[in-house]
């Protein structure tokens, strides 16, 4: 089970943009890391060109670059601080079937995420 996903609020821990915190916008699961928003921001060079309809295209934007997941926090939604993760078992009823389901949580408050 992943510690952090998609919508999550994470705060980063190290490098040039250290204690920014920002939403989760996408998990890459192959090179662990994630894009956050407003974190990690480069800007990419794009060749001009034009749209079927005669528009210009390209130019200089700003976009998020992804983030090392060994260099963010989750976020602890009571204190707002940077906590680490836990996971534990609990008991699910859904149509009378009972499932052991791992639920994470965060380590200092114990609460739910």
């Amino acid at each position: 089970m992943a510690k952090i996903k998609k919508g999550d609020l994470v705060q980063v821990i190290s490098g040039r943009d250290r204690g920014k915190q920002g939403r989760v916008l996408e998990v890459i699961k192959a090179s662990d890391r994630l894009i956050v928003e407003s974190v990690q921001r480069v800007t990419k060079h794009n060749k001009i060109g034009q749209s079927a309809r005669g528009g210009k295209t390209g130019g200089i934007e700003t976009i998020e670059a992804p983030i090392h997941v060994s260099n963010v926090m989750l976020v602890d939604p009571v204190t707002k601080k940077p906590t680490r993760v836990g996971h534990r078992e609990e008991t699910v009823e859904r149509d009378g079937r009972t499932r052991v389901v791992r639920v994470r949580y965060a380590k200092k408050s114990g609460k739910e995420l």
